[in-house]
């Protein structure tokens, strides 16, 4: 239904950096749009950094639950950036209110909690959910999915891609190194790269999958709960802010919250494989590690058809189309600095343009789901080592 308030109306639960960058993308697609509520335990610290930014008209106001904030506020959109444990819980409570919904990836993190989510969208009346999988809709995927579309490099019959991520710390090193918020880093970022490659395969949907996970350098005997900045050997270890080979300077959150990476404490596997089969009987290798550096970064896929190959790369923004009978490439790049390809910036609008009753969400959760479950099935492969289905019980 198409929003008549003369206002739009977002709520945020968990204000983290995440959700404030979309909430300031979404803001920025109209004056009308405006962050009016916020649930969030740390009340009293975001009100003071907002204060730097914002007037006293324009503050939202502050709430410690999601229930209190829901059952108050009469609000046109709801983002969803708690941390990865609760965003399938909180989904939940939004759906039973009929209020559009932002909801961050994963979009659960167990088994239980997707299905309970799966069942809520299921039962609500007129569910109008984007999930945050900026990638789809970057500027690579973008023309790679009008390539592939049109025929030019044929039938796709089979995907290699990779993600060497250049910022692992973030994963051994911040809270995202606990395990019962995380589940592992399939959940954490191949689900990034899942989705793009099934959103690039229409409908040839995944079927089976087998995946190996290992923990082979982020290991290691130092205290738990050892910070960087108290370590004896924070001048030597590549993985301190502190070591010399640093060019950029300490920002306050790294010099004080840096945890050890080498600590008995330290979660999550450092590398991941999986192979996928799907319903066509083509197949897709996907591989992530998480401490590559600097230039090795690399994050894409090679879409590989009888006709001719396409490679997709962030780092850096360009395609490659191979043509096998023509002995011919094509490249094309892209300039300019965005978040995610451009693709925030895409399901920002159109998470406004869904509360405004203006457009389909391009980011739908029946993706979402089958996405997680991918990933939870992956997880489950890495410690059954055998073939999952990818199916719903």
């Amino acid at each position: 239904m198409k929003n008549i308030s003369t206002q739009t109306r977002l709520g945020v639960i968990g204000y983290g950096e995440r959700a404030r960058h979309m909430v300031q993308l979404m803001c920025e697609q109209g004056d009308d749009v405006r962050l009016v509520a916020v649930a969030d335990p740390r009340g009293d610290a975001l009100r003071d950094r907002l204060r730097e930014t914002h007037t006293d008209a324009q503050m939202p106001r502050f709430y410690d639950t999601a229930d209190e904030m829901l059952g108050t506020e009469p609000l046109d959109g709801v983002v969803i950036g708690t941390r990865c444990s609760l965003h399938a819980a909180m989904a939940v409570k939004v759906l039973s209110r009929d209020i559009a919904l932002y909801l961050e990836k994963p979009v659960a993190t167990t088994m239980a909690d997707l299905l309970a989510l799966r069942e809520a969208f299921a039962a609500a009346r007129s569910p109008r959910i984007v999930v945050s999988f900026p990638l789809r809709m970057s500027r690579v995927v973008q023309l790679a999915k009008e390539i592939i579309d049109s025929g030019k490099i044929g039938d796709i019959e089979q995907v290699r891609a990779w993600c060497n991520v250049p910022y692992g710390n973030v994963y051994f090193q911040t809270w995202y190194r606990d395990e019962n918020e995380t589940h592992g880093l399939f959940l954490q970022k191949a689900t990034h790269d899942f989705d793009y490659i099934n959103y690039l395969l229409g409908a040839n949907r995944p079927r089976r999958i087998s995946a190996v996970t290992a923990k082979r350098v982020f290991t290691g005997n130092h205290p738990a709960g050892l910070r960087c900045e108290d370590c004896s050997e924070k001048r030597t270890c590549f993985e301190s802010p502190y070591h010399p080979s640093r060019s950029e300077p300490l920002s306050m959150h790294e010099s004080s919250e840096s945890l050890c990476a080498f600590a008995v404490d330290t979660g999550n596997e450092d590398s991941g494989s999986a192979l996928i089969e799907y319903d066509s009987g083509m197949h897709a290798v996907y591989s992530q590690n998480f401490y590559t550096r600097g230039q090795a970064a690399r994050r894409g896929a090679s879409f590989v058809g009888y006709h001719g190959t396409l490679e997709l790369d962030w780092y850096p923004e360009a395609i490659k189309v191979y043509l096998h009978h023509e002995n011919r490439v094509e490249t094309h790049s892209f300039e300019g600095d965005s978040h995610h390809g451009g693709g925030d910036a895409v399901l920002a609008e159109n998470f406004v343009a869904v509360i405004r009753g203006e457009a389909e969400s391009v980011s739908p959760l029946e993706n979402g789901l089958r996405n997680t479950l991918q990933c939870l099935k992956a997880k489950e492969s890495a410690a059954t080592r055998c073939f999952e289905e990818i199916e719903w019980a």
